[in-house]
């Protein structure tokens, strides 16, 4: 997985979910309790329609986080590059464009 260091456009700019970082890693830790949970009840051999519920509750838990850092990466990196202009500004566009088709077909 590509990443960029040091901020939205690589330099030294913070990313735009930064300001919510601790909510985040909050819900992620929730996410990873929810993923040993659904280890359990497998290893615990409960009712399959059971451990479904639990892997939709999970599934939705994780597009939320998704969508939240998508919405923070539009309004903070995609913004600042629109106003910048130029190649930054179309190759953040694509880069959402790209994280959109992902979220889309996941």
């Amino acid at each position: 997985m590509e990443t960029t260091e040091g901020g939205c456009s690589g330099h030294d700019h913070a990313h735009g979910y930064i300001h919510r970082k601790d909510d985040y890693l909050k819900r992620l830790r929730r996410i990873e309790g929810q993923a040993r949970g659904l280890q359990r009840m497998v290893e615990d051999e409960k009712y399959c329609i059971d451990i479904l519920t639990q892997v939709s509750a999970m599934t939705k838990a994780l597009q939320a986080v998704s969508l939240g850092l998508l919405e923070e990466h539009l309004s903070h990196c995609v913004v600042d590059a629109a106003r910048a202009g130029g190649r930054e500004a179309e190759e953040k566009v694509r880069e959402a464009t790209d994280a959109i088709a992902r979220l889309v077909r996941s």
